[in-house]
């Protein structure tokens, strides 16, 4: 299979380049940034990241995890049985309670034209964080969100969580806070990290 990853690291893209490495894929990794031609030539919104795979295009890092996990049969339940419902519904709550939340503060703060930010939409985006971290930590049963076993959902939430060290929100809370740092050290992580320096 031929894997062509678009897209930098400081973006949604790490987290296709982490899922690669914990599977332990070869692929090719172009640092193209949004909306430039390569990309918008791929996918028309212009956002990374991309995969191409064996020619076809395919966007969204949700997606593309999912599809990987899908073809591998790994980090994944099998699509239709009960775990893979409660696993999707732990990828859905990450994308809406956390991914959704810091995508908009990033938004008002460098993405949007500067007439049209709100800069102080952020106030109300770290309270929502806080208030969901805290709910998620009271949830915690596991060394994964899944209880025992490894999920894209996990590589979602841990993206999330250092995405919001960088932009500046409120800890995530001791619980949440062991949870990234020991999911930071895995392999495939620090193998991801070193290939996307």
């Amino acid at each position: 299979m031929d894997l062509h990853l678009y897209g930098g690291p400081k973006s949604r893209a790490f987290r296709v380049i982490w899922m690669l490495e914990e599977l332990r894929l070869d692929y090719r990794h172009s640092l193209a940034a949004p909306q430039s031609a390569e990309v918008r030539g791929l996918n028309g919104s212009g956002k990374i990241p991309v995969l191409v795979v064996d020619g076809t295009a395919l966007s969204d890092s949700t997606a593309i995890l999912t599809f990987l996990a899908d073809r591998f049969g790994a980090l994944t339940f099998p699509a239709g049985t009960l775990d893979r419902a409660r696993q999707d519904g732990w990828t859905q709550l990450v994308n809406d309670e956390f991914d959704s939340v810091l995508w908009t503060a990033s938004r008002h703060s460098f993405v949007l034209p500067e007439e049209h930010r709100v800069p102080e939409v952020k106030d109300a985006l770290k309270w929502e964080f806080a208030r969901s971290a805290e709910k998620l930590a009271e949830k915690s049963d596991g060394p994964f969100l899944m209880g025992e076993t490894m999920t894209i959902a996990d590589i979602l939430l841990t993206h999330c969580l250092g995405w919001a060290v960088v932009a500046k929100f409120p800890e995530a809370g001791p619980v949440l806070t062991e949870y990234r740092d020991r999911m930071r050290d895995r392999p495939a992580y620090r193998r991801a990290l070193a290939s996307a320096k």
